[in-house]
């Protein structure tokens, strides 16, 4: 799966810092031809450095690919932290948090699909940092969650953690259906997700 923004690291690589543009050649390569079919020679060929600028940012291929995935996850928190603390009601916070969760990972596509298909890869210490940076960014949504049980906005004869699994279910199979050239905008898709999960938490009447 190639997709808009993976063209387009392939046509920057010749610009931006070194991380960016060995980031930008191992999202396409990893995308086009799978972790384990990409060498190290080839993302740097790619990217237009050497192996040693490589390894003064990088210190192997596993650390590509941790960063590949959590430069997404980190601009997702930061988007999460902004939204829950905003001074609105809690649905709309709850709202725009889904919607933005899912307009940014269709805009990274390429970057969580690499992910998760190469995830078992990465060493165990990886993997537990990643599981513990996912699990803060479950838990800022859960407490909104759980925040408009409280006050009423949401019913509460769901947990709060099942609301999470279920609403971040769906956001992970994006890759499965998604396409760019389809009918909806990443942005409309946020909207109607966003909506649907608004929705079904209003208590019944």
């Amino acid at each position: 799966m190639t997709t808009t923004r993976a063209r387009a690291a392939e046509a920057d690589t010749g610009r931006g810092s070194v991380p960016e543009r060995l980031l930008g050649a191992a999202t396409r390569l990893f995308a086009e031809r799978g972790y384990e079919g990409t060498s190290v020679q080839e993302v740097v060929r790619a990217a237009g450095v050497t192996k040693g600028a490589m390894y003064h940012y990088f210190g192997s291929k596993d650390d590509l690919l941790y960063e590949v995935y959590a430069r997404v996850l980190r601009m997702q928190t930061d988007h999460l932290v902004r939204i829950s603390e905003q001074d609105a009601p809690v649905a709309e916070r709850v709202h725009a948090a889904a919607a933005d969760v899912i307009v940014t990972s269709v805009a990274n596509l390429d970057d969580t699909v690499i992910f998760f298909r190469s995830m078992h890869q990465l060493s165990e210490d990886k993997q537990r940092e990643v599981r513990g940076e996912r699990r803060r960014y479950h838990e800022i949504f859960r407490d909104m969650v759980a925040q408009g049980q409280r006050e009423g906005v949401f019913r509460d004869d769901v947990s709060a953690d099942l609301v999470v699994n279920y609403f971040f279910g769906s956001v992970h199979h994006l890759s499965t259906w998604y396409h760019a050239e389809g009918e909806l905008s990443g942005e409309e898709v946020g909207r109607h997700f966003a909506d649907l999960l608004v929705a079904g938490l209003r208590p019944r009447e």
